[in-house]
């Protein structure tokens, strides 16, 4: 099998470890920089160009695409589909799991339990007071809706802090959320890393003291955990509503059950795997072999 892996850079680990976990399954395996990538559009035939080259038989791609370059990865994701080459995640499924807010609406409808979040096109003087009480007050967690690895994620623990917080970012001409701050969940989250409909690794992320987001990004140390039944199936839902077969799913602890913060279509594999110690490269890889050789319906174009 051919499979080739979208990445800006061969060097990154977890472009590395897929490779090395393909090649280590017997299979080709190929990193292709959709940045470099054309495509062409014709009637009944379409292709991707890289390089320059007719990129051919190619049998599965696994997009690994940054949030800066999200449109156009998706274009080219889209373009394979209508190749029919098989994908771990589809470029809508992609799409929908960037947009911040889109994706909580769309968690919100499946039933997948979330902070209580509150999102307003610029409001003025006491409207934005009345943004805080919405989700219940002082402290509460502010994000920037392009925000990513814990960048533009600010905790106002007044409520003036908070009201200076938003209106500054509206300043900016920037779109917030303002969410509930959960404090029994004391600057840890979990991640689990669904692949094919069930989790094959979790951890335990944890701040540094002074910090409430736990981000390994900002200095966040992370342990293997058990998820409880509860957590682990909300994980597999949030991914399932997303239609993510290959996600990371991060949730804080509450004293209602696990909240779904966010659902990663490119999650990162070192974290989980130095954490853990387990082969998640090879479980991707064992989820596309198992995809194309029983389930040929993922490979339909949309």
């Amino acid at each position: 099998m051919r499979i080739a892996i979208l990445s800006t850079s061969p060097t990154l680990y977890s472009t590395r470890r897929l490779r090395e976990a393909a090649q280590q399954r017997g299979h080709e395996a190929i990193v292709v920089n959709h940045l470099n990538c054309q495509v062409m559009i014709e009637g009944g035939k379409p292709s991707v160009l890289y390089e320059g080259q007719e990129l051919t038989s190619v049998d599965a791609i696994i997009p690994r695409i940054g949030a800066s370059a999200t449109d156009y990865g998706c274009a080219i994701v889209r373009q394979f589909e209508m190749m029919k080459v098989f994908t771990t995640a589809k470029s809508q499924a992609i799409s929908r799991s960037r947009n911040k807010l889109r994706s909580l609406q769309v968690l919100s409808k499946a039933g997948v339990e979330l902070p209580k979040t509150v999102f307003a096109n610029h409001p003025k003087n006491g409207n934005v007071t009345r943004l805080i009480e919405l989700v219940g007050g002082p402290p509460v967690v502010i994000k920037l809706l392009e925000g990513t690895q814990g960048i533009g994620v600010v905790l106002a623990e007044t409520a003036k802090a908070a009201k200076s917080t938003i209106e500054a970012f509206y300043g900016l001409k920037k779109h917030v959320l303002v969410q509930e701050f959960i404090a029994e969940a004391k600057g840890a989250d979990l991640r689990a890393f669904v692949v094919g409909g069930r989790v094959v690794g979790a951890m335990k992320r944890q701040g540094i003291e002074g910090e409430f987001r736990s981000n390994i990004h900002r200095g966040g140390n992370a342990v293997p955990v058990t998820l409880t039944a509860d957590e682990e199936q909300t994980a597999i839902e949030a991914a399932r509503a997303l239609g993510l077969k290959v996600a990371g799913v991060d949730m804080l602890p509450s004293d209602r059950g696990p909240l779904v913060l966010e659902v990663n279509s490119s999650p990162g594999l070192e974290g989980i795997e130095t954490a853990t110690g387990l082969d998640i490269a090879a479980d991707i890889i064992a989820y596309v072999e198992d995809k194309i050789r029983a389930d040929e319906s993922d490979m339909v174009g949309v």
